[in-house]
């Protein structure tokens, strides 16, 4: 067998050869213009006769030279991707170099002119003036090179490595051919097993991509790599599918892009860098299949696409976008009147505008309805045909009504980050907006038997919200997520014969970090536990509600000065020993923490630890929405705790911005940039809330991204455990599947339920409907008001209910109103009744009261942290398992609405409970240390009388350490083992001494206000 590089060059020519290229050869080609101008000029001649006689008769014998210094001139300017799109002009003459297959068949000219581009592979391409350097295979367009291929055979020794080498280290730069978009759009390093390539060769820069299918195929669960081929070579996709000439031409014209992005250097400093965009393999089949799928079967199906963090997803969404579009069916028709694109991201919006103009160089083509355009702008686009519209789902509701001739005109909607909001209220009124409700109109009449015009001649609101539920066949969904849940799935995911529902296409996470594209954020994770005890000061032991007590009693515990600093002590000491030395010297870091009022104390204790220390490499910022109340101080508010050097304020939408920059290294939020924040730099965070599910792979994914010196991630949790994590980020890890579908009749023990509280009966709703179904030009100045009469009376039933049962009652109408807007999203049920009372539960919801739970203020005052330590629970990779029975989520069985834990328990039994937990790893001698301490500290009446007569910031940090100093000696001097670790550690005797000077200085005014009293 004959098993040299040469016999692997053959195969692909080979290959190329039966697929309609011509083998080409050097003869006309020439090194220093980088161009085959004979080959140009016989393309032009065939396909722009009258353009080139004319053209002609103005340069005479010079005409191919003038045509080279124009075409040059032209590609200096505007790039070589630019010239194969849009040709160029030359005194009034229009040439094009090339042409690309039309997306109907209308015109034979068309036809005529792609059929005519001269497509040549030629192997050992020598391209240089200065040696003799050759490129294994190139292919040509018209004589313009654009696709190089370097080979290694592994049964020789070498690799795609050593062709990636071959490309860095062995070809200049500087050479006409290998300037960026002047003639070779994309470079290959291949070998028998895997596919490398890149856009533009910059010598030891240069940056490859992984260009493999995944190792189990393309758009399937998998790693990198490729998967065995039964018939021939593992990487022969690349020329058997790729390098096709249908498939290369569609990605010139359609798929390769500039783009203009903010990146990291290799210094790690902040600068824009332009490129060009290929497709990756991934996107290029997902895309692909999903435009050959719908031009064969049409309109009304959904397609799931989970693709993870790092799969490009924004370009996957322009280009699909784009292609549908421009999609026509077997009839020349177009598929779909309009492609909306709906999302919350403003990078996406512009980004997808740019990219698509860069396609067809016509302005208008994407209409964006943003912040600056009402819902009104978002009607009249879409009643106005555009191409494609790029809005929110918010907008929907306002004009779902509005919208004209939907009856025979199909929509494609591309749903960027699909979620559960997918079977909202939103979401309900896209489809009203959108939907042909002609077949739904006919099936509603069988079902009533009546005729359909009988039916409209009702005008009846009911029915035509009825007629939007379920799926339609003018709608197509593109739903792209990385973290599906039920909903999802089962809304846009594909049914198999078993009944699971599936993805259409998948590149997973483990595919993503394999190939490089983001980093595993569970490689590197720690996680500590709180262990304290807490005691009921007081001689008071009431009894109070268990669930409110031990929320209250946790959040006494999490926010209270010793636990804090504690914590803000590894937060600060772990950013400067570890985190400022990654990236070259600007990681930063993020501090998730569990509330607003969470976020501003910690603000607070980092700062002042900062201080303490006298840091001057560390500045913090704080992200929370709105006002954060606290007793006797002013409302804290974003903006006015972020300020900067020269005493001037951060807006909320500088603070990305200024995060990035050099000034800043943390930042502390309270739900804020836990999602949709894209940020390189942040390299570790630190999690003190509790993380369940989507949202704690979304949190924690902020920290993925790549850039040049970030080759690991940190995470210290002190509030999940590693088991907690692992089962969060399972479901997400490969593919995510749904065991079956929903039990739709699951709604009507819902409905049973609900009922069984005797609130309102069938009269009631029927009353409440006849008033709301009237037009809006029909409803008089009283209506609203005999509506929200009619409910009346179930509010003041509701309100004689005791707090559990209100409690259950409000769940229910809740869970009743979820459960029938998700079933509505997926079936049609035509259920004329049920449709009457879920719009009487939906208004009910908002008018019922809330529950009253008891005042649980005066518990945090009864409460004392008796001692407390953080103990490192686990320290390495959390490891996620392959083809894991965990993956798959499961469908409810039934309706369970729960309980309202509602029973009470006397304080100090909730305290015993809560410290039999986290109470078990403190040692005697911490137990000693603190009770001696605070002891002795009370014993003190000339700190009393201090206490009494200066305020807290002078009796903390004037007073008490001097105090404290005296009665730490006197401990370690009669007790030295169990006081010997408070000299040890200069931060513990600290925060110690100032945890003890607050309490004191509580414990002692209230000892005095108590006196004053009696």
């Amino acid at each position: 067998m004959d098993k040299k590089e040469k016999r692997f060059e053959e195969d692909i020519e080979s290959a190329l050869l039966k697929s309609g290229y011509e083998k080409g050869d050097l003869k006309t080609y020439n090194r220093e213009r980088a161009i085959d101008m004979p080959k140009l000029v016989a393309f032009i001649e065939k396909t722009q006769l009258k353009q080139w006689i004319r053209y002609k008769k103005i340069y005479g014998e010079n005409s191919e030279e003038k045509l080279y210094r124009r075409f040059q001139d032209s590609v200096e300017m505007h790039g070589l991707l630019y010239v194969l799109r849009h040709g160029f002009k030359d005194r009034g003459v229009s040439l094009k170099v090339c042409a690309f297959k039309p997306n109907s068949t209308l015109s034979d000219k068309v036809m005529f002119d792609y059929d005519a581009n001269i497509l040549t592979e030629t192997r050992q391409f020598r391209y240089s003036n200065e040696n003799e350097n050759s490129i294994d295979i190139v292919l040509s367009l018209n004589g313009i090179p654009i696709v190089a291929l370097e080979l290694k055979d592994q049964l020789t020794g070498q690799s795609v490595v050593n062709a990636m080498r071959q490309w860095e280290e062995d070809r200049n730069p500087k050479e006409l051919c290998f300037h960026r978009d002047t003639r070779f759009l994309v470079y290959f390093a291949v070998d028998l097993y895997e596919v490398k390539m890149a856009t533009e060769l910059k010598g030891k820069d240069t940056y490859f991509l992984p260009f493999n299918q995944g190792s189990n195929g393309a758009g399937k669960v998998g790693g990198a790599g490729n998967p065995e081929n039964p018939n021939g070579y593992a990487t022969s996709y690349l020329w058997e599918h790729v390098l096709q000439k249908d498939t290369l031409m569609t990605i010139i014209q359609k798929y390769m892009l500039h783009e203009c992005k903010e990146t990291i250097d290799k210094n790690g400093k902040k600068c824009f860098k332009e490129r060009m965009i290929f497709p990756r393999y991934h996107q290029l089949d997902a895309v692909s299949k999903m435009l050959a799928d719908a031009k064969e079967n049409g309109a009304g199906k959904n397609y799931l696409i989970q693709h993870s963090a790092g799969s490009g997803k924004s370009n996957s969404i322009a280009w699909l976008a784009y292609g549908l579009s421009n999609l026509f069916d077997r009839y020349d028709e177009p598929i779909f009147r309009s492609v909306i694109v709906v999302t919350d991201r403003r990078v996406l919006d512009s980004q997808l505008q740019d990219t698509i103009y860069q396609f067809d160089h016509v302005k208008g083509t994407v209409v964006k309805i943003d912040k600056n355009k009402t819902s009104k702008d978002l009607r009249d686009a879409i009643n106005a045909g555009s191409k494609i519209i790029i809005t929110t789902l918010q907008k929907f509701p306002v004009i779902f009504d509005q919208v004209e001739g939907t009856e025979g005109k199909n929509f494609a909607v591309i749903v960027d980050e699909a979620h559960s909001s997918q079977t909202g209220n939103s979401a309900k009124k896209l489809k009203a907006a959108l939907a042909d409700k002609e077949a739904s109109l006919r099936e509603f009449a069988e079902m009533e038997a009546k005729s359909e015009e009988e039916i409209k001649d009702e005008e009846d609101i009911i029915v035509e919200q009825m007629l939007a539920h379920g799926q339609h066949k003018n709608l197509s969904f593109f739903a792209f997520t990385a973290t599906p849940k039920r909903q999802t799935l089962e809304t846009f995911g594909e049914k198999d014969t078993e009944g699971h529902f599936h993805p259409y296409h998948i590149y997973s996470m483990k595919q993503a970090i394999d190939e490089g594209f983001i980093l595993n954020v569970l490689d590197h994770y720690m996680t500590y536990q709180d262990c304290y005890k807490l005691v009921n000061e007081t001689p008071e032991n009431p009894e109070v509600p268990v669930s409110k007590a031990v929320q209250v009693i946790k959040k006494y515990e999490t926010l209270h000065p010793y636990v804090l600093t504690q914590k803000v002590a590894i937060i600060v000491e772990t950013y400067r020993s570890i985190t400022a030395h990654k990236i070259n010297g600007r990681a930063k870091a993020m501090v998730v923490t569990a509330s607003r009022l969470h976020a501003v104390r910690y603000y607070q204790e980092i700062k002042k630890y900062i201080e303490d220390k006298n840091y001057n490499d560390i500045n913090i910022l704080v992200a929370f929405s709105g006002e954060v109340e606290v007793k006797g101080e002013k409302p804290y508010t974003e903006t006015g705790m972020n300020v900067r050097k020269d005493g001037t304020h951060i807006k909320e939408n500088q603070l990305p911005k200024e995060f990035a920059g050099d000034e800043y290294q943390i930042l502390v939020v309270a739900e804020k940039y836990q999602t949709g924040f894209d940020e390189p730099l942040l390299h570790t965070m630190f999690v003190d809330k509790k993380l369940k599910g989507v949202k704690a792979v979304q949190t924690l994914s902020r920290l993925n991204r790549t850039c040049p010196g970030k080759n690991d991630t940190l995470i210290i949790d002190f509030a999940n455990t590693n088991e907690e994590i692992k089962n969060a980020f399972q479901p997400y890890y490969e593919e995510t599947t749904l065991d079956k579908s929903v039990n739709v009749n699951l709604i009507y023990e819902t409905q049973a339920k609900l009922r069984k509280y005797m609130l309102y009966d069938d009269e009631m709703v029927q009353k409440f409907i006849e008033v709301y179904k009237k037009s809006s030009s029909k409803q008089s100045d009283k209506d609203l008001g005999i509506i929200t009469g009619i409910l009346k009376p179930v509010i003041s039933a509701y309100e004689d209910f005791n707090d559990d049962k209100r409690f259950m009652f409000k769940k229910t109408v809740r869970n009743f109103c979820k459960w029938y807007s998700y079933i509505t999203t997926i079936t049609r049920m035509f259920d004329r009744e049920l449709e009457e009372e879920y719009i009487f539960c939906q208004f009910l919801d908002k008018l019922l009261p809330g529950i009253h739970d008891p005042d649980m203020k005066d518990i945090e005052d009864k409460l004392k942290l008796d001692y407390f330590k953080l103990k490192d629970t686990f320290d390495g990779e959390i490891e996620l398992e392959e083809s894991s029975k965990d993956s798959e989520l499961k469908n409810s069985k039934n309706v369970d609405m729960g309980r309202r834990v509602d029973n009470y328990e006397e304080l100090n039994e909730i305290l015993k409970e809560i410290n039999d937990q986290f109470n078990g790893v403190l040692t005697e001698s911490d137990r000693v240390m603190m009770t001696t301490l605070v002891v002795k500290t009370m014993s003190e009446d000339e700190l009393k009388e201090y206490a009494r007569k200066n305020d807290r910031q002078v009796y903390v940090h004037s007073i008490f350490p001097e105090f404290f100093e005296k009665i730490a000696m006197d401990c370690y001097l009669s007790q030295m083992d169990a006081f010997k670790k408070l000299y040890e550690n200069k931060d513990l005797y600290n925060v110690i001494m100032n945890t003890i000077a607050n309490e004191s200085f509580k414990d002692f005014n209230r000892s005095i206000s108590s006196t004053n009293v009696v």
